[in-house]
């Protein structure tokens, strides 16, 4: 992504309607809602790769070595629609957003333009990884895959971090409604950069992992229970799994984070009306007027989670005008959604741990496998909530605090023929991808070759 730097008097024009400006709000929802899932695939699925190939050749494993080569296929296809999917977010941020990128683009610059690097070196090294697979000796090959994974992280904490600091804007000062005193480096590591990154990060290896553990569990559901589809099921579904109980920490230290530095949206995933201690954890509900209502709450329950008493004040919708509330409801559910399903998540993994530890076996029994067969899309829902509360719980602002977001947009009218153009773009790119990588999952694994050492 490269940061557009637009004339800063595109904002002076005044904000777009509401039709463009709800229409340049869908454009951008579809863009990032596509591209997050291909974009945690291509953080995760490097590492579970390069471990597939590490033990098939410290073990001499061709189950391995053939998960390897396949998963190999799979993040290429992954990486290429990906860096079509990120090039239109390229364009969309400066297009949609010239209020933001005119104003601000010199401070959230860096971290865009770090993430171009690492999007190169990326693109680089998974060209040598593929076509030197059978040209260089094993662990020449297998260290080419590690800056592929390295970049992929790297990519991640810089995309996030930008978006930290639209939730904690820091490293400038305003003068005269000018930026000044830009400090990019402060900017990108702004309060909110460790709770988000960690968080989605931790996030994007539980997709990957329990992406691509579904594909294998379907096979087991058909009676496939040979070595090889075993194993493609046990490593990714283990690791994703561990990650189920740190990513409830790093979520709960994200939410306690809210707490101190965003508490109306905190307050808006709660749905807590009013401020006060003795704050309940409210379970479903819509927010209707001033109050949740048919949500179960869970007495005290939120003010323990923030403080660890009962007697912490947790502030309330009540201390925000209505008119900078975001939608509660939507924020409300998504929250719930995402929790939910990471709990399941947890369980499922829990059940897994258990029988491994008695009988070390995967769980025979469907009751496992045909949630353990949805857990991939279970977890892509997991989060798109999650962005879904990120995003909806900071608006009516793009940039906390400082600018709204229907001063941000783009003033021209007509924005609509960009967003069926996309649907048309998506639709296509989507059903291209998904029959490619059918392609990859119904082909006959091939054992590996014998590599030749120049």
């Amino acid at each position: 992504m490269r940061p557009a730097l637009a004339a800063p008097l595109i904002a002076a024009a005044g904000p777009a309607g509401g039709a463009d400006l709800t229409a340049a709000r869908t454009q951008m929802a579809l863009s990032l809602g596509w591209h997050i899932i291909v974009a945690c695939l291509g953080v995760g699925m490097p590492a579970l790769l390069l471990f597939m190939e590490w033990r098939g050749l410290r073990r001499g494993d061709d189950d391995y070595l053939r998960l390897a080569r396949r998963w190999a296929k799979a993040v290429a296809v992954l990486f290429a629609v990906g860096a079509v999917s990120g090039t239109i977010l390229s364009f969309e941020m400066g297009l949609l957003w010239p209020g933001l990128m005119g104003a601000y683009g010199q401070v959230i610059g860096l971290p865009f333009a770090l993430e171009g690097i690492a999007f190169f070196l990326e693109a680089i090294f998974i060209g040598i990884y593929l076509y030197a697979w059978d040209r260089l000796s094993r662990r020449a090959h297998l260290l080419t895959g590690v800056p592929v994974m390295v970049a992929g992280v790297a990519s991640a904490f810089f995309v996030v971090s930008a978006n930290a600091w639209m939730n904690q804007p820091r490293g400038f000062l305003l003068e005269g409604g000018r930026v000044t005193h830009v400090s990019p480096w402060a900017a990108m590591f702004n309060p909110a950069t460790p709770p988000q990154t960690i968080h989605m990060i931790v996030a994007a290896f539980m997709v990957s992992g329990f992406a691509t553990a579904s594909v294998y569990a379907v096979a087991l559901l058909r009676g496939r229970w040979d070595r090889y589809h075993r194993l493609g099921f046990l490593v990714p579904f283990t690791v994703a799994g561990a990650l189920a109980p740190v990513q409830i920490v790093v979520g709960d230290y994200a939410a306690r984070f809210l707490a101190v530095y965003q508490p109306t949206k905190l307050a808006a995933m709660e749905g807590l009306p009013r401020t006060g201690p003795n704050a309940p954890l409210s379970l479903g509900g819509i927010f209707v007027g001033d109050r949740l209502r048919d949500a179960l709450e869970i007495p005290d329950g939120l003010s323990l989670l923030v403080g660890y008493s009962p007697d912490t004040v947790v502030q309330g919708l009540d201390r925000t005008p209505p008119a900078d509330r975001p939608p509660v409801t939507p924020v409300h559910l998504c929250f719930d959604t995402m929790v939910g399903i990471g709990v399941l998540l947890l369980l499922l993994a829990a059940w897994l741990a258990f029988t491994w530890w008695r009988r070390r076996e995967i769980p025979r029994s469907r009751l496992f496998l045909w949630p353990a067969a949805a857990s991939g899309v279970l977890a892509v829902v997991a989060v798109e909530a999650g962005w879904v509360v990120t995003e909806l719980g900071r608006q009516p602002w793009v940039v906390y605090g400082k600018l709204r977001t229907a001063d941000a947009v783009n003033p021209a009218p007509n924005l609509w023929a960009g967003l069926l153009l996309l649907v048309a773009v998506y639709t296509v790119l989507t059903v291209s991808t998904v029959y490619v990588l059918r392609l990859l999952v119904r082909a006959r694994p091939v054992a590996p070759q014998e590599r030749e050492t120049p």
